[in-house]
């Protein structure tokens, strides 16, 4: 049977869930914060998890296309989600090649630059988005 405080718990963690997904390590933090027993909210989550209300990888998939839509690189999609404890996902279904040259010719245009200040500059920007140095380098090439 649960509790009144149990109960309490798993309502607070169906309203954060109501709005948008969250990991199991965001959950926990969020309601460690509202000072909620670590024993109510293991319970809580354990049954939203159980209810499919909660589910890592329903989370993971879409804040790899949320980030990815934002214009993204894998490096910091990566660090990202294992920020939000998650350490299990797949980045292969998404061309980041492609992306980085788009992210590129957006803010720069479709012209390389001509000197090696602007190549360096655009550079930093693609790294600063989290791209590899190979998606960087291929964003120069042209068709």
């Amino acid at each position: 049977m649960t509790t009144a405080d149990q109960q309490k718990c798993y309502a607070a963690a169906m309203r954060m869930l109501v709005r948008r997904e969250h990991s199991v390590f965001e959950l926990t933090q969020k309601l460690s914060t509202k000072e909620f027993e670590q024993d109510d909210i293991e319970a809580s989550i354990e049954t939203l998890i159980e209810q499919n209300y909660q589910s890592d990888d329903r989370f993971s998939a879409d804040f790899i296309q949320m980030r990815f839509n934002q214009g993204k690189g894998p490096i910091k999609i990566s660090v990202d989600l294992k920020q939000r404890g998650i350490t299990q996902f797949d980045l292969s279904d998404y061309d980041f090649y492609t992306l980085a040259r788009q992210i590129r010719e957006r803010k720069f245009g479709q012209e390389a630059p001509s000197d090696f200040t602007q190549k360096a500059k655009q550079q930093r920007f693609l790294q600063s988005r989290g791209f590899n140095f190979e998606h960087i380098s291929e964003s120069f090439k042209t068709a």
